[in-house]
């Protein structure tokens, strides 16, 4: 994969004993989505599915009002948070915000 700015990739070929390797947009390594224009709008998207997808399986407790309010917040910050953050660090910003 080349990683570019520019909305067309460049062509790279790439042998290995005379077997040439497919150029790919898009791969998933070490459980994130890496693409090939840079962005991380397909991991961003696919962190907040999963993250969904974990709270509905949890629902059941996480809106329990019978269980101690600090106790649903534990569990939700050690159950989906991680899950939806995971990898943040290396996401980029395309867009800027104002705090007002």
């Amino acid at each position: 994969m080349v990683i570019s700015r520019k909305q067309e990739s460049p062509k790279c070929d790439i042998f290995i004993s005379e077997v040439k390797l497919k150029q790919r947009e898009k791969f998933k390594y070490l459980g994130t989505i890496i693409s090939n224009n840079g962005k991380t709008n397909r991991e961003t998207s696919a962190r907040t599915a999963q993250a969904k997808i974990n709270f509905q399986k949890m629902k059941t407790i996480l809106t329990n009002k019978h269980i101690f309010i600090e106790t649903r917040k534990r569990a939700l910050q050690c159950y989906i948070e991680p899950v939806l953050m995971y990898g943040c660090e290396a996401w980029t910003i395309s867009k800027q915000f104002k705090i007002s």
